[in-house]
Protein backbone atom coordinates (compact mmCIF):
# COMPACT_ATOMS: atom_id res chain seq x y z
CA UNK A 1 0.00 0.00 0.00
CA UNK A 2 1.51 3.30 -1.09
CA UNK A 3 0.75 6.55 0.72
CA UNK A 4 0.24 9.28 -1.88
CA UNK A 5 -0.27 12.92 -0.92
CA UNK A 6 -0.32 14.37 -4.44
CA UNK A 7 3.08 16.08 -4.21
CA UNK A 8 5.94 15.31 -6.57
CA UNK A 9 7.62 12.88 -4.14
CA UNK A 10 4.70 10.50 -3.75
CA UNK A 11 3.48 10.89 -7.35
CA UNK A 12 6.94 9.91 -8.62
CA UNK A 13 7.00 6.95 -6.23
CA UNK A 14 3.52 5.88 -7.32
CA UNK A 15 4.65 5.92 -10.95
CA UNK A 16 7.72 3.80 -10.12
CA UNK A 17 5.64 1.23 -8.27
CA UNK A 18 2.90 1.16 -10.90
CA UNK A 19 5.49 0.20 -13.53
CA UNK A 20 7.03 -2.58 -11.45
CA UNK A 21 5.86 -5.97 -12.78
CA UNK A 22 4.25 -8.41 -10.40
CA UNK A 23 3.57 -5.85 -7.66
CA UNK A 24 0.01 -5.44 -6.37
CA UNK A 25 -0.40 -1.85 -5.20
CA UNK A 26 -3.19 -0.11 -3.29
CA UNK A 27 -3.17 3.71 -3.34
CA UNK A 28 -4.04 5.44 -0.05
CA UNK A 29 -4.63 9.17 0.38
CA UNK A 30 -5.41 11.03 3.60
CA UNK A 31 -6.98 14.45 3.16
CA UNK A 32 -6.07 16.27 6.37
CA UNK A 33 -8.69 18.99 5.95
CA UNK A 34 -6.15 21.65 6.89
CA UNK A 35 -6.16 23.52 3.56
CA UNK A 36 -9.21 24.75 1.64
CA UNK A 37 -7.70 23.45 -1.61
CA UNK A 38 -6.96 19.92 -0.34
CA UNK A 39 -9.84 18.45 -2.38
CA UNK A 40 -7.68 19.00 -5.46
CA UNK A 41 -5.02 16.65 -4.06
CA UNK A 42 -7.54 13.86 -3.50
CA UNK A 43 -8.94 14.30 -7.00
CA UNK A 44 -5.45 14.27 -8.53
CA UNK A 45 -4.42 11.09 -6.70
CA UNK A 46 -7.72 9.44 -7.53
CA UNK A 47 -7.30 10.17 -11.24
CA UNK A 48 -3.75 8.81 -11.18
CA UNK A 49 -4.83 5.60 -9.44
CA UNK A 50 -7.58 5.13 -12.03
CA UNK A 51 -5.12 5.71 -14.89
CA UNK A 52 -2.78 3.08 -13.45
CA UNK A 53 -5.69 0.71 -12.82
CA UNK A 54 -5.04 0.59 -9.05
CA UNK A 55 -7.47 0.50 -6.09
CA UNK A 56 -7.86 3.90 -4.39
CA UNK A 57 -8.81 4.44 -0.74
CA UNK A 58 -9.06 7.86 0.87
CA UNK A 59 -10.36 9.53 4.00
CA UNK A 60 -11.14 13.12 4.96
CA UNK A 61 -9.58 14.07 8.30
CA UNK A 62 -11.18 17.50 8.79
CA UNK A 63 -8.42 18.56 11.21
CA UNK A 64 -8.85 22.27 10.60
CA UNK A 65 -6.40 25.03 9.72
CA UNK A 66 -4.92 25.18 13.23
CA UNK A 67 -3.77 21.55 13.32
CA UNK A 68 -0.12 21.00 14.22
CA UNK A 69 2.39 18.88 12.29
CA UNK A 70 2.21 16.27 15.06
CA UNK A 71 -1.60 16.08 14.92
CA UNK A 72 -1.52 15.73 11.14
CA UNK A 73 1.09 12.99 11.30
CA UNK A 74 -0.80 11.02 13.98
CA UNK A 75 -4.08 11.21 12.05
CA UNK A 76 -2.37 10.24 8.80
CA UNK A 77 -0.63 7.17 10.21
CA UNK A 78 -3.78 6.06 12.06
CA UNK A 79 -5.49 6.06 8.67
CA UNK A 80 -2.62 4.29 6.92
CA UNK A 81 -2.45 1.48 9.46
CA UNK A 82 -6.23 0.98 9.21
CA UNK A 83 -6.06 0.82 5.42
CA UNK A 84 -3.10 -1.57 5.58
CA UNK A 85 -5.21 -3.96 7.64
CA UNK A 86 -8.30 -3.40 5.51
CA UNK A 87 -6.41 -4.09 2.28
CA UNK A 88 -4.42 -6.97 3.83
CA UNK A 89 -1.28 -5.25 2.56
CA UNK A 90 2.22 -6.49 3.38
CA UNK A 91 3.48 -3.00 4.22
CA UNK A 92 2.95 0.74 3.90
CA UNK A 93 5.27 2.42 1.39
CA UNK A 94 6.02 6.12 1.81
CA UNK A 95 7.91 8.60 -0.37
CA UNK A 96 10.25 9.93 2.30
CA UNK A 97 13.54 10.80 0.60
CA UNK A 98 17.03 11.91 1.57
CA UNK A 99 16.03 15.55 2.09
CA UNK A 100 13.29 14.39 4.50
CA UNK A 101 15.90 12.32 6.32
CA UNK A 102 18.16 15.35 6.80
CA UNK A 103 15.27 17.60 7.85
CA UNK A 104 14.03 15.06 10.38
CA UNK A 105 17.51 14.64 11.85
CA UNK A 106 17.83 18.42 12.31
CA UNK A 107 14.35 18.69 13.84
CA UNK A 108 15.15 15.94 16.32
CA UNK A 109 18.50 17.52 17.22
CA UNK A 110 16.71 20.81 17.95
CA UNK A 111 14.11 18.98 20.04
CA UNK A 112 16.78 17.24 22.09
CA UNK A 113 15.90 13.66 21.17
CA UNK A 114 19.57 12.63 21.25
CA UNK A 115 21.07 9.72 19.33
CA UNK A 116 17.70 8.07 18.61
CA UNK A 117 16.43 11.11 16.76
CA UNK A 118 19.20 10.83 14.18
CA UNK A 119 17.97 7.43 13.02
CA UNK A 120 14.22 7.81 13.60
CA UNK A 121 13.31 7.99 9.89
CA UNK A 122 14.01 4.53 8.51
CA UNK A 123 12.31 1.50 7.02
CA UNK A 124 10.66 -1.02 9.35
CA UNK A 125 8.74 -4.25 8.84
CA UNK A 126 5.49 -2.25 8.54
CA UNK A 127 6.72 0.88 6.77
CA UNK A 128 9.01 0.77 3.74
CA UNK A 129 10.84 3.93 2.72
CA UNK A 130 12.71 2.99 -0.47
CA UNK A 131 13.75 6.55 -1.38
CA UNK A 132 15.74 7.47 1.73
CA UNK A 133 19.00 7.43 -0.23
CA UNK A 134 17.47 9.53 -3.03
CA UNK A 135 17.85 13.35 -2.97
CA UNK A 136 14.73 15.27 -3.91
CA UNK A 137 16.32 16.72 -7.04
CA UNK A 138 16.63 13.14 -8.35
CA UNK A 139 12.85 12.80 -8.14
CA UNK A 140 12.47 15.88 -10.35
CA UNK A 141 14.97 14.28 -12.72
CA UNK A 142 12.94 11.06 -12.76
CA UNK A 143 9.77 12.95 -13.68
CA UNK A 144 11.45 15.01 -16.40
CA UNK A 145 13.11 11.92 -17.89
CA UNK A 146 9.76 10.11 -18.24
CA UNK A 147 7.49 12.61 -20.02
CA UNK A 148 5.57 9.73 -21.57
CA UNK A 149 4.32 8.79 -18.08
CA UNK A 150 2.55 12.17 -17.81
CA UNK A 151 3.27 12.54 -14.06
CA UNK A 152 1.30 15.46 -12.65
CA UNK A 153 1.55 16.74 -9.09
CA UNK A 154 0.22 19.49 -6.85
CA UNK A 155 2.26 21.78 -4.63
CA UNK A 156 1.04 22.03 -1.03
CA UNK A 157 0.43 25.73 -0.35
CA UNK A 158 1.41 25.29 3.32
CA UNK A 159 4.94 24.31 2.21
CA UNK A 160 5.69 28.02 1.78
CA UNK A 161 4.90 28.92 5.39
CA UNK A 162 7.74 29.15 7.91
CA UNK A 163 5.19 28.68 10.70
CA UNK A 164 5.95 24.96 10.45
CA UNK A 165 9.38 24.03 11.81
CA UNK A 166 10.11 21.63 8.95
CA UNK A 167 9.48 24.35 6.40
CA UNK A 168 11.75 26.79 8.23
CA UNK A 169 14.53 24.21 8.28
CA UNK A 170 13.99 23.44 4.59
CA UNK A 171 13.98 27.09 3.54
CA UNK A 172 16.75 28.46 5.76
CA UNK A 173 19.01 25.69 7.08
CA UNK A 174 19.19 22.97 4.45
CA UNK A 175 20.19 25.39 1.71
CA UNK A 176 23.05 26.66 3.86
CA UNK A 177 24.47 23.20 4.54
CA UNK A 178 26.04 22.77 1.13
CA UNK A 179 27.04 19.39 -0.24
CA UNK A 180 29.78 18.90 2.36
CA UNK A 181 27.38 19.68 5.21
CA UNK A 182 24.79 17.25 3.82
CA UNK A 183 27.36 14.48 3.55
CA UNK A 184 28.62 15.09 7.09
CA UNK A 185 25.13 15.01 8.59
CA UNK A 186 24.24 11.90 6.59
CA UNK A 187 27.38 10.20 7.93
CA UNK A 188 26.18 10.91 11.49
CA UNK A 189 22.75 9.47 10.60
CA UNK A 190 24.35 6.33 9.16
CA UNK A 191 26.59 5.92 12.21
CA UNK A 192 23.60 6.28 14.55
CA UNK A 193 21.65 3.73 12.50
CA UNK A 194 24.46 1.22 13.01
CA UNK A 195 25.23 1.87 16.70
CA UNK A 196 21.76 2.56 18.12
CA UNK A 197 20.54 -1.07 17.96
CA UNK A 198 23.64 -2.23 19.87
CA UNK A 199 23.29 0.51 22.50
CA UNK A 200 19.57 -0.25 22.86
CA UNK A 201 20.32 -3.94 23.36
CA UNK A 202 22.88 -3.21 26.08
CA UNK A 203 20.53 -0.79 27.83
CA UNK A 204 17.64 -3.27 27.84
CA UNK A 205 19.92 -5.99 29.18
CA UNK A 206 20.91 -3.80 32.14
CA UNK A 207 17.34 -2.60 32.69
CA UNK A 208 15.99 -6.16 32.73
CA UNK A 209 18.76 -7.25 35.11
CA UNK A 210 17.75 -4.50 37.54
CA UNK A 211 13.96 -4.76 37.27
CA UNK A 212 11.53 -7.02 39.10
CA UNK A 213 7.77 -7.08 39.63
CA UNK A 214 8.09 -4.03 41.90
CA UNK A 215 9.78 -1.91 39.24
CA UNK A 216 13.22 -0.55 38.42
CA UNK A 217 15.83 -0.82 41.16
CA UNK A 218 16.14 2.75 42.44
CA UNK A 219 19.55 2.43 44.10
CA UNK A 220 21.07 1.05 40.91
CA UNK A 221 19.51 3.90 38.94
CA UNK A 222 20.70 6.55 41.40
CA UNK A 223 24.29 5.31 41.05
CA UNK A 224 24.34 5.90 37.27
CA UNK A 225 25.83 9.13 35.85
CA UNK A 226 23.21 11.66 34.75
CA UNK A 227 23.72 11.16 30.98
CA UNK A 228 23.56 7.37 31.36
CA UNK A 229 20.43 7.74 33.53
CA UNK A 230 18.78 9.73 30.73
CA UNK A 231 19.50 6.94 28.24
CA UNK A 232 18.16 4.36 30.71
CA UNK A 233 14.99 6.38 31.36
CA UNK A 234 14.31 6.83 27.64
CA UNK A 235 14.86 3.12 26.93
CA UNK A 236 12.67 2.19 29.91
CA UNK A 237 9.82 4.38 28.65
CA UNK A 238 10.10 2.84 25.18
CA UNK A 239 9.91 -0.61 26.79
CA UNK A 240 6.54 0.54 28.18
CA UNK A 241 5.49 1.60 24.62
CA UNK A 242 5.87 5.28 25.53
CA UNK A 243 7.62 6.90 22.57
CA UNK A 244 6.55 10.55 22.53
CA UNK A 245 8.88 12.48 24.83
CA UNK A 246 11.64 15.07 24.68
CA UNK A 247 14.87 15.62 26.57
CA UNK A 248 13.27 18.05 29.03
CA UNK A 249 10.75 15.42 30.14
CA UNK A 250 13.47 12.78 30.41
CA UNK A 251 15.57 15.14 32.56
CA UNK A 252 12.64 15.85 34.90
CA UNK A 253 11.87 12.15 35.30
CA UNK A 254 15.52 11.27 35.96
CA UNK A 255 15.83 13.90 38.69
CA UNK A 256 12.51 12.78 40.20
CA UNK A 257 13.57 9.12 40.21
CA UNK A 258 16.83 10.00 41.94
CA UNK A 259 15.64 12.60 44.48
CA UNK A 260 11.87 12.42 45.15
CA UNK A 261 10.49 11.21 48.45
CA UNK A 262 8.86 7.78 48.44
CA UNK A 263 5.21 7.93 47.36
CA UNK A 264 5.66 10.84 44.97
CA UNK A 265 4.26 10.60 41.42
CA UNK A 266 5.22 12.58 38.33
CA UNK A 267 3.37 13.07 35.04
CA UNK A 268 4.76 11.25 32.00
CA UNK A 269 1.85 11.82 29.61
CA UNK A 270 -1.93 11.60 29.51
CA UNK A 271 -1.84 7.85 30.08
CA UNK A 272 1.09 7.19 32.42
CA UNK A 273 2.73 8.33 35.65
CA UNK A 274 6.15 7.79 37.16
CA UNK A 275 5.75 6.49 40.73
CA UNK A 276 8.73 6.75 43.08
CA UNK A 277 8.96 4.24 45.93
CA UNK A 278 11.72 3.79 48.51
CA UNK A 279 13.50 0.97 46.69
CA UNK A 280 11.93 1.00 43.22
CA UNK A 281 10.59 3.28 40.48
CA UNK A 282 7.50 2.31 38.50
CA UNK A 283 5.71 3.36 35.33
CA UNK A 284 1.99 3.09 36.14
CA UNK A 285 -1.13 3.73 34.12
CA UNK A 286 -3.37 6.56 35.23
CA UNK A 287 -6.66 5.54 36.81
CA UNK A 288 -9.66 6.23 34.55
CA UNK A 289 -11.28 9.53 35.51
Amino acid sequence: MVAVSGGIDSMALLDMLAHMPGLDVVVAHFEHGIREDSDADRELVGRAAKRYGLPFIYEHGNLGAGASEAQARTARYDFLYRVKEQANADAIITAHHQDDLIETAIINILRGTGRKGLSSLRSTDDILRPLLATPKHDLYSYVSSHPEHDIIWNTDSTNKSDVYLRNYIRHHLIKGLGEAGRELLLSYVEQASETNPLIDSLLLHDINANTNEQGLDRQWFIMQPYDVSCEIMAAWLRAHTIREFDRKLIGRLVIAAKTDMAGKTRDINAGYLLKVNKAHVQVVQRSPS
